[in-house]
């Protein structure tokens, strides 16, 4: 008897000792499964695609919890701008998916569709002209002493294509651009910039698109070598010019240093003097090499876009309507000439 009541308080005391081990909370939020369900569905949909070799782009659009009106909110936000909400919405809006809208409602029976959505075509030539001129006025007033043929080789830079679609990239407009195709080319893109251009002067005035163009298009001219933007073919011979016109002798090339010559890499210093004054220094593989480089540093130093100027301005106030451009172009271009039109502006 006294085994029989022994095992059964064992049986008793097994079975709450399980009741304790099973009956518990987790603390995982309900949420967490169809978050990582979804998260998961949407690593499948952008996955590799091994048959076609490429991946398989899907607008954020396609998913459940976009909201057009709130991204258009959230880009003017961002931006810390003041767009008109309806002509942001045109500015992002190009004919190539107004056409295929139309398309899609002559597909479901509706022969002479009207959808009275305005796309971006006219904000484009608009923005394109404007952007030009402000990019043209700004460069004169941030660098007042290089020359014409300068100033229109950074502001061709300025205007490419790659340039536009890079800034228009960098300021979000990938997923809100309304066109035909996913992910938007780089035309697109260059055009979406200079069409949010026009609409920002429209929504509030010309100075306004002036601040937009400076902090994201004419500031990306702070990463790049200047040199490389713009190099003349003839350096020396326009150096030459200038002095001449300054009363100065011609320049002298000298060998400063050299080493390698007897090698596969040898290197040569050339030193540059006009009447035994040291006007600059350049470093190349050959001498005519040389002679090159130390003529394109000395008229860089001239014009103040070499290594050692200081750096370009970025905070400068600009008006369309009123500033001109002035800076000389070479063949006028001497030191006098430029302080005179430094001092008249």
């Amino acid at each position: 008897m006294n085994v029989l009541r022994s095992s059964s308080l064992l049986v008793v005391q097994a079975y709450k000792l399980n009741s304790i081990n099973t009956i518990g909370k987790r603390y995982i939020r309900r949420f967490i499964s169809p978050v990582l369900k979804e998260i998961t569905r949407r690593k499948k949909k952008e996955a590799y695609d091994k048959y076609f070799r490429k991946t398989v782009h899907h607008p954020r659009s396609g998913f459940l919890e976009w909201n057009y009106d709130a991204e258009i909110y959230a880009f003017n936000q961002r931006l810390k701008e003041k767009f008109d909400t309806d002509l942001l919405i045109q500015a992002l809006t190009h004919r190539s998916y107004v056409i295929q809208e139309e398309q899609k409602q002559k597909q479901l029976g509706i022969e002479d569709p009207d959808l009275k959505m305005p796309d971006n075509k006219d904000l484009i030539k608009r923005g394109k002209t404007l952007t030009s001129k402000i990019i043209q006025l700004y460069l004169s007033s941030a660098l007042p002493r290089a020359p014409e043929e300068c100033i229109r080789a950074f502001h061709d830079h300025l205007m490419l294509p790659t340039t536009l679609a890079n800034s228009s990239s960098l300021i979000g407009t990938k997923d809100i651009i309304l066109s035909e195709e996913y992910p938007p080319s780089q035309e697109v893109l260059a055009e979406t910039f200079l069409a949010l251009v026009a609409a920002l002067a429209e929504s509030v005035d010309e100075i306004h698109a002036t601040k937009f163009v400076r902090d994201f298009l004419i500031a990306t001219l702070a990463e790049k070598d200047l040199g490389e933007i713009w190099s003349p073919e003839n350096p020396l011979t326009i150096l030459n010019d200038i002095l001449i016109k300054e009363g100065r002798q011609p320049v002298e090339p000298r060998i400063i240093a050299q080493s390698g010559i007897n090698t596969v890499m040898p290197i040569y210093q050339i030193g540059l003097f006009s009447n035994k004054e040291f006007i600059s220094a350049g470093f190349e593989d050959s001498i005519d090499g040389a002679v090159h480089a130390a003529a394109l540093n000395a008229l860089y130093k001239m014009f103040d876009i070499s290594d050692s100027s200081k750096p370009m301005k970025f905070n400068l106030l600009i008006d369309p309507s009123v500033d001109k451009m002035n800076n000389l172009p070479l063949h006028k271009w001497c030191t006098e000439n430029v302080q005179k039109l430094m001092q008249k502006n």
